[in-house]
């Protein structure tokens, strides 16, 4: 158990950085150097174990997800609520949580974890669960071909002591059963139907990877249109009504659905289930919805070409205006040659408002040559947000960002208007 002292600096730490207006991991790494035993410790009493959710794509989102259909179904649930899926996030959330013995009140922890640190989490504190979600091109200048993102999720497949549950649609993740020893396996997955909707990286970039078996999924999207979805769960569809935005969010809530059954087993409350599932709203950043002036605006994190064309496949440009902010910073990927591969065609009939970040300039390039017109270049992000909204004070926004621009954006947007802190 961590050391009372050790509990209080963290937390004074933790009170200092907010008070300044610091980064959500700092007191997360104080701890990690005075105790790196420390996560492990306090997550080691929980009943239910740890489930470790990872993945290209959609991490965040289905792990509130997940946090809200296993709170509904009766479980005391701990998370990195912060987004920061590194480790040091994870000890920076715990030390929000933790009582003054250094005590967690929960029965199960359900974190968000980066690929590359997944790995070295698991290889000290393995999950009882894990919900690998896809494998997609995202900062290769980080993690190196799409092939070692792969070999990174295996390795948490081959770390779980109890069920792996996976993305049946994605070839490189459906190969990872063949390398596992003993852990259940189940699967989330798409209708026939819907295939063309999602396609998987090799799909996009036509390469011919060697086809395995589609198996049986445990939860299959069946169908979706507009805000409704139907699932097809023990041979039976269930249709709802989503309060979630884009098409992306809304397979990653078959996961969710799936990596639940999981858990429960023969506890799980199918009802309980699609009602939570049913009241979620977008994580931060992705697809949430703020107000200024009166008129909504959207903030749409992305950061791969998969991702960047779903988003633009999921909101419909009309009668929006729309700004683009893309950085290069570490947590972003320094390599943005992957814009080219995403298509801007349909942002054409109303242009681009304002180009922004520090890789404004090359975004504003790419969109020249698809004939997308822009008004602006500003590579200063607070400047070009309040010129954006200036500009165009009565008419509905949205923003597509990288994930450092969309933090910034947060922050001066918070200056205006109401935003979830996340504490």
């Amino acid at each position: 158990m961590p050391h009372p002292f050790l509990i209080l600096m963290g937390k004074s730490v933790r009170y200092a950085a907010r008070l300044r207006g610091g980064g959500s991991a700092l007191p997360g790494l104080f701890v990690e150097k005075i105790d790196p035993d420390f996560i492990k410790n306090t997550l080691a009493p929980l009943p239910h174990g740890i489930v470790v959710v990872s993945g290209t794509n959609g991490k965040t989102t289905t792990t509130k997800m997940v946090v809200s259909l296993l709170e509904r179904q009766g479980l005391k649930v701990f998370t990195n609520r912060t987004g920061s899926n590194f480790t040091r996030g994870v000890a920076a959330a715990l030390l929000k949580d933790v009582d003054m013995k250094g005590q967690l009140d929960a029965d199960i922890a359900v974190l968000e974890l980066d690929e590359a640190h997944a790995v070295k989490f698991v290889e000290t504190i393995p999950p009882r669960y894990s919900l690998l979600l896809n494998v997609m091109r995202d900062q290769l200048d980080r993690f190196g071909e799409i092939d070692a993102t792969a070999r990174m999720l295996t390795k948490i497949a081959q770390a779980t002591s109890d069920t792996v549950v996976l993305n049946r649609e994605d070839p490189r993740i459906r190969l990872i059963p063949t390398v596992l020893a003993g852990q259940h396996v189940t699967y989330f997955g798409l209708d026939d139907s819907l295939l063309s909707h999602f396609p998987s990286d090799d799909d996009m970039r036509n390469t011919n990877l060697k086809s395995t078996k589609r198996p049986a999924a445990d939860v299959t999207l069946s169908a979706y249109e507009g805000t409704n979805a139907t699932y097809t769960i023990d041979a039976n569809p269930h249709t709802i009504s989503l309060k979630l935005n884009g098409i992306y969010n809304v397979y990653n809530s078959a996961a969710a659905l799936a990596i639940t059954r999981a858990i429960m087993a023969k506890r799980f409350d199918t009802n309980k289930a699609l009602a939570s599932l049913a009241e979620v709203t977008p994580a931060f950043g992705r697809g949430e919805a703020l107000m200024i002036g009166g008129q909504p605006l959207e903030l749409v994190l992305v950061k791969n070409p998969s991702g960047f064309r779903l988003g633009l496949q999921s909101f419909d440009p009309t009668g929006y205006t729309t700004m683009i902010a893309i950085n290069d910073n570490y947590a972003d990927g320094r390599d943005m040659s992957w814009l080219w591969d995403v298509e801007f065609a349909s942002l054409q009939p109303g242009g681009v408002s304002t180009v922004s970040g520090v890789r404004a300039y090359d975004m504003a390039l790419r969109l020249q040559y698809d004939e997308v017109a822009i008004e602006a270049v500003e590579t200063e992000l607070t400047v070009a947000l309040r010129s954006f909204i200036a500009k165009h004070p009565n008419k509905p926004k949205r923003i597509y960002c990288t994930y450092t621009a969309m933090l910034a954006l947060r922050k001066e947007l918070s200056k205006m208007t109401n935003v979830e802190v996340i504490a």
